[in-house]
């Protein structure tokens, strides 16, 4: 629930990606700056090519609320990177957990992840990482979220407009049309570090039980998260009202 205080602007999300169809990513930052002010939020994983997203956002809007949904099941490098880029780029962090323990998830559900069926594997992103994150953007009183989403990750991102709607919430993605040569050449020109996973084959990093190196085999790097059963986590899907019961159900 967003507060009364924080004005929610009624946009022509058509309108809008018309003309920013061609702006910058960093001119797409400031758009958003201007046009959110303080209900502006953006979040990060820390994942490979993280720095890009962050180090973009904060040179335009230096203490901007990140934020940053921990599982408890990252790997140590993860949170080790995620200390460097904090330190280095000065981050406003703000970290979410989930109420449910590690411990108490597993001797209530089981290991989720070692499940084949997508109910467990969709209870155990709710549990970890969605409900966490809609915590998170109910307390910041967030009206817009930044997300370095880009379309050749999954099926469901080729989708995607620059600037969307996601229940009542604005989603703007700055890099959605970037490829891994403009990545590259970004982390490159900043001499920004990206994730040490990268030098063991990884493409795409979560969780230490559910990610692997890239292979000859794959589509696309999601499918190396969570044996290619899903491409999406929920955090950039809308729910429905099953999930919603589902995942009140879960905390009982």
């Amino acid at each position: 629930m967003v507060s009364a205080t924080v004005k929610v602007p009624n946009l022509d999300l058509s309108q809008v990606n018309q003309q920013l169809e061609n702006a910058e990513a960093s001119s797409l930052v400031e758009w958003s700056a201007e046009t959110f002010g303080n209900g502006l939020v953006m979040s990060t994983s820390f994942g490979i090519q993280s720095a890009v997203m962050l180090h973009l956002v904060t040179r335009v809007k230096p203490k901007i609320p990140v934020i940053w949904v921990d599982t408890g099941y990252l790997p140590a490098e993860t949170y080790k990177f995620a200390r460097t880029l904090t330190k280095r780029l000065k981050l406003n962090l703000k970290i979410y957990q989930s109420p449910f323990s590690p411990a108490r998830m597993e001797a209530l559900f089981g290991k989720l992840w070692e499940q084949d069926d997508m109910e467990s594997l969709n209870r155990y992103d709710q549990i970890r990482k969605v409900e966490p994150m809609q915590r998170a953007l109910e307390e910041l009183n967030a009206t817009a979220w930044l997300a370095g989403l880009r379309r050749n990750q999954t099926d469901h991102r080729q989708s995607l407009s620059r600037i969307d709607k996601q229940d009542d919430l604005y989603k703007i993605y700055p890099i959605l049309d970037w490829h891994p040569r403009d990545i590259y050449q970004y982390l490159t020109a900043y001499d920004l570090p990206y994730h040490p996973f990268f030098d063991l084959g990884y493409v795409s990093i979560g969780d230490w039980h559910s990610s692997r190196p890239l292979t000859a085999d794959d589509n696309n790097g999601r499918d190396t998260r969570f044996r290619g059963l899903k491409q999406e986590c929920g955090l950039h899907l809308p729910q429905t009202p099953e999930e919603e019961e589902s995942l009140d159900s879960s905390f009982l």
